[in-house]
């Protein structure tokens, strides 16, 4: 969906009112609203707070695109924000959140800015960013493992979904995607269909439930010169197994043609494992992630025909949307590939 100039001024209107009631402060403004590139299913939208002394801030809007059916919570991610800065993962500083679509057209959250990159391409290629790709393999490990010690079953965290009692964390994600994928696909795909098969037929053993960010990938963090500065977008979060975490960072879409480096293009996956290991995230079992990887790539091409779902309906009318489509087949060779390995 195109955004106006006067979509953008109401928008800021709008949004400084809500931050004189929060703030107290009435003389209040902003300048400089403006969307942040990425995010098919979000938005988010970076602006200065100004005051009449000149002080100021950088924050950043996060919310549901208006007129977009989400299923996940803007609120719980906020949250979840919270609780990740209390078990010590580098994330944005949250600040405000709004759950009632009344104020800004869709829920929404308001964050601190940090400052840094999040294009892949740029991280993988460009000369200065060579100190961050040395160090981001034991730096995301590190992170993950934080992630993945954060309790389960803390009270704040109670909105996370997790498996029925009586599944596996596998057996519950594998159903639950061959039901999306029964009720919205379009047209059959039969490698998915294979794939269905493939993985219910080699279901890993259940590990100790964690919390798992969902998401994690190159693409969903900042980063600067020196490597690792925020993790992003947890609205996939959810109570499971943390190889889910790991074998999702393999997948090849996250690589940007960098293939001899499986882990996010960065490094070998034996050197992630290891690294993951020395952050406290317990012992690695290859051949589990190895299945989550798999499924990953299930996962990601049901993702993408969602996506392209949304536009053919006429809810978003998004370039970005539509092509997430024509990817599917991308997906379909990688997981016949790996189905063979």
């Amino acid at each position: 969906m195109s955004t106006t100039s006067a979509d953008v001024r109401e928008l800021a209107e709008r949004l400084v009112a809500y931050l004189q009631r929060q703030t107290g402060e009435a003389d209040l403004g902003i300048e400089g609203l403006v969307r942040l590139p990425g995010g098919a299913s979000r938005e988010s939208w970076a602006f200065d707070v100004v005051r009449p002394s000149g002080r100021g801030e950088r924050l950043v809007l996060r919310r549901d695109p208006p007129g977009h059916q989400l299923q996940s919570s803007r609120g719980d991610e906020f949250r979840l924000l919270r609780a990740a800065a209390g078990a010590g993962v580098v994330v944005p500083p949250v600040r405000w959140c709004e759950e009632s679509a009344t104020v800004l057209g869709s829920p929404f959250f308001i964050m601190d800015f940090v400052p840094g990159e999040t294009l892949a391409r740029r991280l993988l290629r460009d000369a200065d960013y060579a100190r961050a790709r040395s160090a981001l393999p034991e730096q995301l490990a590190a992170a993950l493992a934080r992630i993945h010690a954060m309790d389960p079953d803390a009270p704040e965290l109670a909105f996370l979904p997790r498996p029925p009692a009586g599944e596996t964390p596998a057996g519950d994600e594998l159903s639950r995607y061959e039901q999306i994928f029964r009720a919205i696909s379009p047209d059959p795909h039969p490698a998915l269909e294979l794939g269905f098969r493939w993985l219910a037929a080699r279901l890993p053993a259940p590990r100790a439930p964690a919390v798992v960010h969902g998401d994690f990938r190159i693409g969903n963090v900042i980063f600067g010169p020196e490597g690792l500065r925020a993790v992003l977008d947890w609205e996939l979060a959810h109570v499971g197994d943390p190889f889910d975490d790991l074998g999702w960072l393999c997948l090849r879409s996250w690589r940007f043609g960098a293939d001899g480096n499986p882990v996010g293009g960065l490094c070998e996956r034996e050197r992630f494992f290891a690294a993951y290991e020395r952050a406290g995230g317990g012992r690695v079992d290859a051949a589990a992630v190895r299945w989550w990887e798999t499924f990953g790539n299930l996962k990601w091409a049901i993702m993408c025909i969602m996506q392209a779902k949304t536009f053919l309906d006429g809810a978003v009318r998004s370039v970005e949307l539509a092509s997430l489509g024509r990817r599917v087949a991308e997906m379909e060779l990688e997981l016949l590939a790996l189905m063979e390995a």
